[in-house]
């Protein structure tokens, strides 16, 4: 019997339809009888998708390996290549993805694909390069391998072959592969299309946000202000990318990166009712949650995300976000280690394990942690910050510059590190140097000052008064304590400036506030008896002394 050209076109119509309902036993029956009927390549093509979507991984491959077309059309060797993924057979998947080599700018000279076919009768309008999938699983195997310098290369090329494959640029941002000024320089080499601009400017949301506000904001608005008009008939009927989840997500980043806590956990928890399994808005918000303080949302959320995503290393780490907020560092060290033995690709964990032992002053086993981050995700610097800190705590300044100065170089505008680099300094008695770095500090910030900057005002304000430059040093007192009035620190520095001055009342009473906030400091106790003494002996005349 034979079947006429409709009878099969009709059968393979089934097929597609058994897969969009995910009916893929079905799928894999019709796409079997089609491709016995024809020996049409789309056809083996198409009983292989459904083999693959109906997870008989070896079955498809040895079907697509059976075929002579495989090694010509670059869809049969992607296919055969995702199959060899999902089984985890990482050689041979490079093995089958064929040879290649990749420059240091994400460019491929693929000198033997050069008769190669790419044969899809199916194909759409839009479609994702072939080639930019390839490069994207090469990208996949090698990470997998533990050849991130590879991996690294492998996603630039893909996402540089078609902007359009964003897992590629994911795996760049999320695994911090890339430094702020190379994810930059990425960004601006990707060639979009005419009508991909709002993509463009997406992109330059989910990279690193060190800019000014103005700057950062500017680009929020601008995506804000895309739209769309989906029905031509109704000109009111416009649609916008301003509440979308993605975007406000990167906002919420943003908020946490500037250290605005309050208003990034009032965004998010807004996000998390609206999408409550957003993975990306879920880890920003336990991070402001941690920063907060608030114990209580954290345990909520370590609950949830435990019994709805027991496999997830996100889960783990938010249930050592919950120990390490409420001080029980090693129990949060043990699920920190949990997330990370989950998923080796997830700094959040390594870094977290690395405070733990750092809180309970277990330096070496903080080194270790922050030292791997540091290898794995060479982008973020984030561990070589917290190593600096380590070797400050154990007065090894020159060494904690170096790292900080390492930390400078990976990412140049993240006001934290000139203020660590300030400390440093001034812990070196080096008082102008320490000057310099935290007025760096101050230029960086990208927002308008808040509590989070205080005690880089008043570390200025401290070097300033080291160097008996005192009308500045008094100015920078003051302006912290429009931040905070509660930092024993500005009152004693700013009683003690005064002291210097010979300006008792004034020493004095800065005094008493400190002692009002800590009235068992000794340093302020001794000066104020000292000043006291001081204003007795001002007060009194000589000639009646000396009577």
């Amino acid at each position: 019997m034979k079947m006429r050209e409709e009878e099969i076109e009709k059968l393979r119509g089934v097929v597609r339809d058994c897969l969009s309902k995910h009916l893929y036993s079905s799928a894999i029956f019709f796409a079997d009888k089609v491709a016995a009927f024809t020996s049409d390549p789309a056809d083996i093509y198409m009983q292989a998708q459904a083999l693959f979507l109906g997870r008989h991984y070896r079955r498809a491959f040895h079907l697509l390996n059976a075929s002579q077309i495989v090694l010509r059309d670059l869809r049969f060797r992607y296919l055969a290549a995702k199959c060899l993924e999902e089984q985890k057979e990482w050689d041979q998947c490079l093995l089958m993805l064929g040879d290649a080599k990749v420059d240091e700018h994400g460019n491929v000279n693929d000198t033997k694909d050069c008769n190669v076919m790419y044969l899809d009768k199916e194909g759409e309008d839009r479609e994702i390069n072939i080639s930019s999938a390839i490069c994207f699983l090469r990208g996949k195997a090698y990470e997998a391998l533990e050849n991130r310098a590879q991996a690294r290369l492998w996603y630039k090329a893909a996402i540089k072959a078609d902007p359009l494959c964003y897992e590629a640029l994911e795996c760049l941002i999320e695994n911090h592969m890339l430094t702020s000024e190379e994810e930059a320089s990425l960004l601006s080499s990707l060639q979009f299309a005419p009508e991909d601009g709002w993509l463009s400017s997406f992109y330059s949301c989910l990279i690193k946000k060190y800019d000014k506000e103005t700057v950062v904001e500017a680009k929020f608005t601008e995506l804000e202000k895309q739209s769309c008009n989906i029905n031509p008939s109704d000109p009111s009927f416009i649609c916008t990318l301003k509440n979308n989840t993605d975007l406000l997500a990167c906002k919420a980043e943003y908020y946490h990166q500037c250290g605005e806590y309050q208003k990034c956990f009032e965004l998010t928890a807004i996000l998390l009712e609206k999408d409550p399994f957003h993975m990306k808005c879920t880890l920003v918000h336990l991070a402001a949650a941690m920063e907060l303080g608030h114990s209580n949302e954290l345990y909520l959320m370590a609950c949830n995300l435990v019994k709805d995503y027991p496999q997830k290393a996100l889960s783990w780490f938010a249930v050592g976000c919950y120990y390490y907020c409420i001080k029980k560092y090693d129990q949060s060290r043990r699920y920190f280690s949990k997330a990370a033995n989950l998923d080796g690709t997830f700094p959040p964990a390594l870094i977290g394990c690395g405070n733990a032992y750092a809180a309970q002053e277990e330096g070496d086993q903080a080194m270790l942690a922050y030292r791997t981050a540091a290898r794995l995700f060479p982008g973020c610097h984030l561990p070589t910050l917290y190593i600096g800190m380590e070797y400050m705590r154990t007065h090894s300044f020159k060494l904690a510059e170096q790292f900080f100065m390492q930390a400078k170089t990976i990412c140049p505008s993240d006001p934290l590190v000139y203020n660590e680099l300030g400390v440093v300094a001034y812990d070196m008695k080096e008082y102008n140097k320490a000057v310099w770095w935290f007025q760096k500090t101050l230029s960086h910030i990208p927002s308008s000052l808040s509590e989070m900057w205080e005690p880089t005002i008043v570390n200025l304000a401290h070097a300033y008064r080291k160097l008996k430059m005192y009308h500045e040093a008094i100015s920078f007192y003051e302006k912290a304590l429009t931040l905070s009035i509660r930092s024993l620190s500005t009152y004693a520095g700013l009683a003690y400036t005064y002291h210097l001055q010979d300006n008792f009342p004034a020493a004095i009473t800065y005094y008493h506030k400190a002692l009002w906030l800590k009235p068992d400091d000794q340093f302020c106790t001794e000066m104020l008896t000292l000043a006291l003494v001081d204003e007795a002996r001002r007060g009194v005349d000589p000639r009646n002394e000396s009577r």
